[in-house]
């Protein structure tokens, strides 16, 4: 089902990106870190791979917002990442 003009797409749009940048601001105070420590530290970074597994899980965004958002490189890398730690269980749940 796609969503169309009368269905206020854009406004979806905007809202599910305002979630997934209240989920990073939420977690980055979390971890204690600032937006210069998000983009210095590695790109697979243990929280960062969780991190990004929760947008995936609470939001629509993609992998390639998702990865340049919290400088992870290419899309298909942070993907990566997320699924090989999840399949080895090394990454828990950001709110845990």
């Amino acid at each position: 089902m796609s969503v169309g003009a009368h269905h206020g797409g854009p406004e979806r749009i905007e809202s599910a990106e305002a979630k997934a940048q209240r989920v990073v601001a939420e977690e980055i105070r979390r971890l204690g870190w600032d937006s210069l420590q998000l983009q210095h530290r590695r790109k697979g970074d243990q929280n960062k791979i969780a991190l990004a597994r929760r947008l995936r899980t609470e939001t629509t965004m993609s992998w390639t917002w998702i990865a340049k958002r919290l400088h992870m490189g290419a899309a298909a890398y942070a993907a990566n990442c997320v699924r090989k730690a999840s399949t080895k269980g090394k990454v828990a749940n950001v709110r845990d």
